[in-house]
């Protein structure tokens, strides 16, 4: 949602091409006493950040580290060069400066494709992920009901229209329509709702290091 200067990342990092979804990663620690404030600044810039073309949407989640508030920020682009407008516009940068002073480690910037941050550590004091059999475990929870349930939701629609019942074709909407219902909505949403069990334990550091 902002960067600083020192740490603005390339858009060409982000993805190998324009079309591909990115986001764009912002983790902020807050100043104690500043709560309410960087709160009625967040909702401004989301609602900013909304208004520029290629936005498709924002996911806030809070925490707490080192005794103060956190907040990571997750803005998705259609394209690179959506980000980079929204990097470089001038709304950006007003509001990166009028946050300055209400953040203890400044701003935290980080640009992903969209596949990539389903698993991104949301705390900058623990940079590893979560352990990958729990990555399967959630990943499992989600595709699963869509395996059974959205060959089903099409079947009725396959029936009035058969030419859409062939192999090839049917295939293709329900693959399309299983990926873009896990991207975008379920497997954020799932993320979130387990992100304290999804926090490597020191069980699963030792393992990892075994």
């Amino acid at each position: 949602m902002s960067e600083s200067s020192t740490s603005r990342p390339q858009a060409g990092q982000a993805a190998a091409t324009s079309g591909e979804v990115v986001t764009l990663v912002v983790r902020h620690r807050i100043k104690a006493g500043h709560e309410a404030a960087y709160e009625t600044w967040l909702r401004r810039t989301v609602s900013t950040a909304a208004q520029r073309p290629g936005h498709l949407g924002v996911d806030v989640m809070r925490g707490h580290e080192g005794g103060l508030h956190t907040f990571t920020s997750v803005l998705r682009y259609s394209s690179v060069d959506a980000l980079q407008a929204w990097l470089d516009s001038a709304e950006r940068r007003q509001l990166v400066s009028e946050a300055e002073a209400m953040l203890a480690d400044g701003d935290q910037v980080e640009q992903h494709t969209h596949k990539e941050f389903w698993f991104t550590p949301t705390n900058d004091a623990d940079n590893a992920p979560p352990p990958r059999w729990k990555q399967a475990v959630l990943t499992l929870l989600v595709i699963l009901p869509h395996t059974l349930l959205v060959p089903m939701l099409w079947q009725p629609l396959f029936t009035l229209a058969p030419w859409l019942s062939g192999y090839f074709v049917a295939t293709l909407l329900i693959t399309l329509t299983i990926v873009l219902s896990v991207c975008y909505v379920c497997m954020p949403a799932a993320t979130r709702l387990f992100a304290p069990w999804l926090q490597p334990t020191p069980e699963d550091d030792h393992v990892r290091q075994g």
